[in-house]
């Protein structure tokens, strides 16, 4: 009987550690995602959602294995509205982009509801800017970004 629950502790112990090594040649051997989140809705309650997605998004695939577009067009634009008044969104904004997570903003927006961005919307430069949002989400598409919708 000794020998019996011996053999059965190597197999055991062996067969753990044959799956801990392919665990980690498969985590090694990930490709790097590329993903575009869309936001073009003005409800708190989503936006808070999509930038705690965004940052479980970031925990679980890790920030050098992830390069992250945030696509705001339409209604989604008020979510740098808030942030320019709202310290704690703020941070949230921050974090992301500290992370490498880039956040787009669509001109076509802008203009159509006449924001300068320079003074309504938080922490955003003329290189954030693109043309058309929806543009933007067909291109990076095209470039293999998975599509997230929040």
């Amino acid at each position: 009987m000794f020998l019996v629950k011996r053999i059965f502790l190597v197999a055991f112990v062996t067969f753990l550690g044959h799956g801990v090594v392919a665990g980690a040649t498969h985590a090694e051997s990930r490709e790097k995602q590329k993903v575009v989140y869309h936001i073009n809705v003005d409800d708190g309650k989503v936006l808070n959602t999509a930038m705690k997605t965004i940052q479980n998004h970031l925990n679980v695939v890790g920030t050098d294995n992830l390069d992250l577009r945030v696509v705001l067009q339409g209604d989604g634009i008020a979510l740098l509205q808030l942030a320019n008044s709202d310290p704690t969104l703020q941070d949230k904004v921050k974090n992301l982009k500290h992370q490498g997570v880039h956040f787009i903003v669509c001109n076509s927006t802008l203009a159509s509801r006449k924001i300068d961005f320079k003074k309504d919307l938080y922490d955003v430069t003329e290189e954030d800017i693109v043309p058309s949002g929806i543009a933007e989400i067909a291109h990076l598409q095209s470039q293999g970004f998975s599509y997230i919708k929040p």
